[in-house]
Order: C-alpha cells, then sequence, then structure tokens
C-alpha cells in the first residue's frame, strides 16, 4: 500500500466520524429522519428493550402496544442496532450505529474495488473516492448493513469462489447477519448469489461447492438470527394485517413511470442519490464503450449498466395489477415484498460509477481532471444529504419525543399508565410509546388482523369519507393510526400549526371498550363533544414539537 492510498483512507475515515458527529456533538438537539424512523423503529426499540420480553418466546406479547402486540413483530434480539437501544441512550446508540455502518460500508467497497474492478495502483483516488461516496449515501437507518453491507459479503463469496481459504471471509459471513437484516437485503443477495453459482455451472465451470455452501451457511445464519420471521411466516397461523395487504394495482403507463423515476432517483429506502453526478458520469462512460467498441473489454461494466435497469424495471412491475391473479392464488406474493431485488442497486451503482471513472481516466489526462471533479461534486452533493442538514427544518430528536411535555401529561393523569389506553391524532403514536404510554394505535408491520377489524370501527366513518385513506388503512394499515379526513395522509402538525378540527366523527364507544381512555391531539377539536370527549388540560413545551390537548372520553 503506498502512502497516497494510506493518507487517502485516513481522510476517509475522519470524513466518516465528521459526517455522524452531530449525534455526539449535538445529542438530542440532532436531527433526523421521521419516516420509517423517529416515527417508529427508534420508539420500538425503546418499548423492546424496556418491555421484559427482549427474549420473549415467539408466542409472547408486548402489552404496551395494542393490547398485546406479538414480541415477533419486533423482530430479532440477535441484532446489533437492538444492543446498542439496549445499552445505550437512543440518540447514542443512533449515532454509533450510523458509525458502524459507514465504516464497514467503506471498507467493504475498498476491499471489493481494490481486488476485483479497480485494483490498479493508478486508479487508488477512484477506488478510495467511490468508496468513500458510498458510504455516506442515506441509508435507511434500522436496516443497518443490510444494503451497505453487500459489498462486504461480495467481497469474502468472490474470495471463497476463487478458492481463497482464508477465516477472513467466513468471518464476515458469520458476522455480518448480526448487524443486518435478511428481509430487508440479505434476502436478495444470498438468491443473487445463488443465482450466479447456478449460471457457472450451466457455463461449464464446474460445481463449485465451496461457493455453493457458503452462500447456504450464510443463509443459515440469517435464519437462525431471525427466527422470529421463519416462526411467523411458516408456523403461526393466526390471521395478520399482512393478509390484508395488497400491492398489485398500478396500470401499465404507471408501471413505465415508475421504471424511470426508480432509475433515475432512487427509492426511500436505498437512496443513491446517483441522479445528478454519477448517472450523467455512467451515461458518458457508456458513450465512449460505444463509439470505441469496447464491449467486450468492459463486459462488467455492461453487465452492471443492464442490471440497474432491470432491478428499476422489476421493482416497478411489481405493483403491476397484472399480478392480481397470481396475488390471490399465492398469498405469500403479498405477505413478502419480492420487489426490494432493488435493494441491490446501491452496491451496483457505485461498481458502475467506479468502473465508469476508469473508462474516462483512460481517455486523456483532462478526462482525469473531470474524474476528480465529478468525485469531488458526488462528495459535496452527499454532504448536504447529512441527515443535520436535510432534515433541519423538522423536529430535533428532543423536539420529536418530547419527554418533559409528555412527563407532564403523565403526572397531570395520575394513574399508572397501564391502566389506561391513549391513541393520538396529529402526531405519531411512537412519540407516546417512546415516553411509556399504553397505546391503541401503533405502527408496525404486521399485527393481528382481528385487531385491525376492530381499531377500524372507532374511524369507519372518517375512512368513509375519504377514498385515499380507506385504501391506505384497508389495502395495507401498516399505520393502525386515528385517521381524519380533514387532515388526510398528514401525522405532523406541530405547534405553530393554525389548524383545527371540526367535523371529527369517531365512534368512542368501541374506543373505550378498548380501553381507550385519553387522546393526544396536536390540533383543538371544535366538535369534541359530539364525540363524547372533553378537553382536558392544553400542553406546552418550549422544548417540544408539538402543542398536546388532552381529550377524556366522557363516560
Amino acid at each position: 500500500m503506498t502512502t497516497i492510498e494510506k493518507q487517502l483512507l485516513f481522510f476517509s475515515f475522519l470524513a466518516i466520524a465528521l459526517f455522524v458527529s452531530p449525534y455526539f456533538l449535538l445529542g438530542e438537539d440532532a436531527h433526523m429522519r421521521v419516516h420509517d424512523n423517529l416515527d417508529s423503529n427508534i420508539a420500538w426499540y425503546k418499548v423492546v428493550t424496556k418491555s421484559g420480553e427482549l427474549f420473549g418466546s415467539v408466542h409472547a406479547v408486548i402489552p404496551q402496544i395494542i393490547n398485546g402486540l406479538p414480541r415477533n413483530a419486533f423482530g430479532t434480539e440477535f441484532s446489533g442496532i437492538v444492543w446498542l437501544h439496549a445499552l445505550f441512550p437512543s440518540i447514542y446508540a443512533y449515532g454509533l450505529s450510523q458509525a458502524i455502518t459507514r465504516v464497514f460500508a467503506f471498507i467493504g467497497m475498498y476491499l471489493l474495488l481494490r481486488k476485483y474492478v479497480v485494483p490498479d495502483e493508478k486508479w487508488v483516488w477512484i477506488r478510495i473516492g467511490a468508496s468513500l461516496a458510498f458510504a455516506l449515501t442515506p441509508f435507511w437507518p434500522s436496516g443497518m448493513l443490510s444494503t451497505l453491507g453487500m459489498p462486504l459479503a461480495l467481497w469474502a463469496l468472490l474470495n471463497i469462489r476463487a478458492g481463497e481459504r482464508s477465516w477472513v471471509n467466513y468471518l464476515v459471513l458469520t458476522l455480518l447477519p448480526f448487524y443486518s437484516s435478511l428481509v430487508l437485503g440479505f434476502f436478495f443477495f444470498l438468491s443473487a448469489m445463488g443465482i450466479w453459482w447456478l449460471v457457472d455451472v450451466i457455463r461449464g465451470k464446474g460445481w463449485n461447492w465451496r461457493f455453493f455452501f457458503a452462500i447456504v451457511y450464510m443463509t443459515a445464519i440469517y435464519l437462525a438470527v431471525d427466527y422470529r420471521l421463519v416462526h411467523s411466516l411458516l408456523f403461526s397461523d393466526e390471521p395478520t394485517s399482512r393478509d390484508e395487504y395488497f400491492h398489485a394495482r398500478l396500470p401499465l403507463w404507471r408501471v413505465i413511470r415508475l421504471i424511470f423515476k426508480n432509475y433515475i432517483l432512487g427509492h426511500t429506502h436505498v437512496m443513491t442519490v446517483h441522479g445528478l453526478i454519477i448517472l450523467p458520469v455512467t451515461l458518458v462512460a457508456l458513450y465512449i464503450v460505444w463509439k470505441k467498441k469496447l464491449w467486450k473489454r468492459e463486459k462488467l461494466f455492461v453487465f452492471l449498466h443492464v442490471l440497474n435497469f432491470a432491478l428499476s424495471t422489476w421493482y416497478a412491475f411489481w405493483f403491476y395489477k397484472g399480478w392480481v391473479p397470481l396475488t390471490e392464488r399465492f398469498d405469500l406474493l403479498d405477505k413478502f415484498n419480492f420487489a426490494r431485488y432493488h435493494f441491490l442497486r446501491p452496491m451496483v451503482i457505485y461498481v458502475l460509477f467506479a468502473i465508469s471513472l476508469k473508462i474516462l481516466w483512460q481517455q486523456g489526462h483532462s478526462w482525469k481532471k473531470a474524474c476528480f471533479a465529478a468525485l469531488a461534486a458526488q462528495l459535496v452533493v452527499l454532504t448536504a444529504f447529512n441527515e443535520e442538514i436535510a432534515h433541519r427544518n423538522k423536529p430535533s430528536f428532543r423536539e420529536f419525543y418530547a419527554e418533559k411535555q409528555f412527563q407532564e401529561i403523565k403526572e397531570h393523569i395520575g394513574l399508572p399508565v397501564h391502566k389506561y389506553r391513549v391513541a393520538s391524532i396529529g402526531i405519531h403514536p411512537a412519540i407516546a410509546q417512546y415516553n411509556g404510554f399504553y397505546t391503541l394505535d401503533t405502527y408496525n408491520n404486521f399485527y393481528p388482523l382481528s385487531y385491525k377489524h376492530k381499531f377500524r370501527q372507532i374511524i369507519a366513518k372518517e375512512l368513509a369519507k375519504n377514498k385515499k385513506l380507506r385504501e391506505y388503512f384497508d389495502e395495507w394499515g401498516g399505520r393502525c393510526y386515528i385517521f381524519v379526513d380533514e387532515l388526510g395522509k398528514h401525522y405532523m402538525f406541530n405547534k405553530n400549526s393554525k389548524r383545527t378540527i371540526k367535523h371529527l366523527q369517531l365512534n368512542t364507544n368501541v374506543f373505550r371498550e378498548m380501553g381507550g381512555r385519553y387522546i393526544f391531539s396536536a390540533l383543538p377539536i371544535e366538535n369534541a363533544k359530539q364525540n363524547q370527549l372533553t378537553l382536558e388540560k392544553v400542553f406546552h413545551s418550549k422544548e417540544s414539537a408539538w402543542t398536546i390537548y388532552l381529550y377524556k372520553v366522557i363516560p
């Protein structure tokens, strides 16, 4: 390793440290994404670690959520991120997870590029620059290394495929399942590796059993780690909300539009931020390959281009309404999201970026300058997607969970929290859950279907007014919220909002029957009495993003 490479590696790790520093420097005043993060996962980790059911059986329930949410809905206790939240305050657990994920994302991509893609020393800037860019992508936080760990896994598997016997390869395959998810990335990666092994066999390269058993070994580790998921899929016969999940509804023209939207912009759970810099670079390189007839020399480059577009096509067509006959016959096609093969795209796109820069580099001195400019530009763009910058106008961690404000509410009610149930309007129920309240509403991947149908009775009249909300709840239902027609699919009304709720129609008899006693509303309800609700008190806090109107159900 040359001196320049060591210096670039040092700079890269320093850049990652600076990138994640706001979580540690600002603490709970740091900002982060709300969607599928503050509104769900972070609260889940706190609930499960405080529930006493972290190691509960596959039949255990957590009474704090929906009068008994199955323990399996919170996933495995063998996940590294769960243990970070068990051992550290939530904000620091989150920051540590960000640091771990980005460091190993960089290491994995660097090792893959250095050994198998751009190994020559003259391309050191390319492989380190592309690896750093890959490590700074705004991945979905609770996915951990589910997508960003793929280059490291691929490096290890390629080593084994080539006959290398190093213990390091097997250590990678053993440890990655404890800091990633099978359903959020590695099912698709490992099945793709299985296809690769089969193609090798068909092409006459022999039965590479070492490669095959390495794939099987890693799959087995995942199945053991995610044993709760395996049990839920194979052995649980209780209908869940996933049984009413319906995804195949798009006409062909919208599918085609979604192909190009995903191809250019990516997806919220696997944000690659490639449309502005990387995509033009790869297309210019493709033009050079076409112009100079370099197809044979650049087979990997061409293959990755095709694969990248194919993954976006597969993703979009998963939602095509033509699937309906199959989904009606095989319910697994609704329960399991096979569209997630597009989760391979971050690795594909950034390897493609590195190869594209190599092709441009080979075109002459002026092109080398363009390569440096492209790398620098991509890093600048990714810096703008740092959570502290991208979400600076959203509530901070402290403002979102508003612990002091909800402690005041708890003290005002004056009863043990397990003696009553609450629900929220205009704010996410995860806030009440994080603060220890027992909630009838929730956001979870699956829960008993019988509960969904019972809860629906509370909001039936509101759903009847709004087709979008009705379809959203009936055909998915992951957000088991008190939906309000006047508010639509909006769940965050901060304390500066001037909105009021004028025409609320809830079945508070059912709400009370289910144990509901209080509603935390971010907005005043003008017709509260018509809903058998009385305003108890309004809670304000400088440290909170919300004004909370505490309504009690009239007996």
